[in-house]
């Protein structure tokens, strides 16, 4: 497989998980955000990965989603599944699990928590390929993971048989560009944080944006891609600075960013939101006040639908 064995590209927003009060999941509100970002010119989704709360779920509630997802494209676009784990045996049962569930890819990160050298991440990785019976997606978030899928190594990755794509989610320009330029000839290059700079991604010849926001800020967020590629670089430039803000308002003054955008679609009206399961928590006091102010001064068409 490469770049040229799937036809991913454009806006595909990472989920959330929405759980009830009693921390189970919220099927139903699962869908219609899916159904919504569809209808909001998403091309594709990304389920049970870091937006997900993946390390919350279970493996076979992850397994259930997947489905759940799959069900809820009806064939709009790919669903792609989080894999994440540490061990590759973990890895390879999921991503079976996921082709059952009837998903067209899977996200796969580098184990966490345990520091690995570069050989030690490209067994991983090989391990993983030899019996992945669906295209991957190459995950690098090393500020999550604490490993890194440098431009080096996602070169060598980029020849796997059935490596097709990465989502390169460093947050640094730099990475990303080194990145892309290495391997868009092999694999498809889409930008995760796209709220920070989606708009030059896309001009620097990004497939694609995955990202958060959208399940936020829509159709907003999934306009740095369209009206990028319609030539409309000076609206989308407006966006950007847009999108940067917000990365700022959910990442500051005691917020980060998973348990800010659940709290945004609840104010908002969104499905897909509710609560979290722990370790997170939901944001309260001074935290929540502060993120709900600078909603309405950063969307406020969005504020007042609501």
């Amino acid at each position: 497989m490469n770049r040229s064995s799937v036809s991913w590209a454009g806006p595909m927003p990472a989920i959330t998980t929405p759980f009830r009060a009693d921390h189970s999941i919220d099927e139903d509100s699962f869908a219609a955000n899916i159904d919504r970002l569809f209808d909001a010119g998403s091309s594709g989704v990304i389920a049970v990965g870091c937006t997900g709360e993946f390390w919350s779920l279970a493996l076979d509630e992850r397994a259930h989603l997947a489905g759940l997802a799959v069900k809820a494209c009806a064939g709009r676009g790919p669903a792609i599944i989080g894999t994440g784990s540490i061990r590759p045996g973990d890895v390879i049962d999921q991503l079976h699990a996921a082709k059952e569930a009837g998903a067209d890819g899977a996200l796969v990160m580098p184990p966490y928590f345990a520091h690995l050298t570069e050989l030690e991440l490209i067994t991983h990785f090989e391990v993983v390929d030899a019996k992945a019976p669906l295209p991957l997606v190459l995950y690098n978030i090393p500020g999550n993971a604490g490993n890194a899928i440098t431009p080096a190594l996602a070169d060598r990755l980029a020849d796997l048989d059935n490596v097709v794509a990465i989502k390169e989610s460093s947050g640094d320009w730099g990475n990303f560009h080194a990145t892309l330029n290495r391997v868009r000839d092999r694999i498809r290059v889409f930008c995760g944080p796209s709220s920070m700079f989606g708009v030059p991604a896309v001009l620097a010849g990004a497939d694609g944006l995955i990202d958060c926001f959208p399940n936020v800020w829509t159709p907003g967020c999934l306009d740095l891609w369209t009206l990028t590629k319609a030539g409309r670089v000076e609206e989308a430039w407006a966006l950007q600075q847009t999108g940067i803000a917000l990365t700022e308002l959910f990442t500051t003054e005691g917020r980060t960013l998973y348990p800010a955008t659940k709290a945004a679609m609840n104010y908002l009206g969104l499905p897909g939101g509710g609560s979290l399961r722990p370790p997170l928590q939901d944001l309260t006091g001074p935290a929540h006040d502060g993120l709900i102010a600078g909603l309405k001064q950063l969307l406020p068409a969005q504020v007042k639908v609501a």
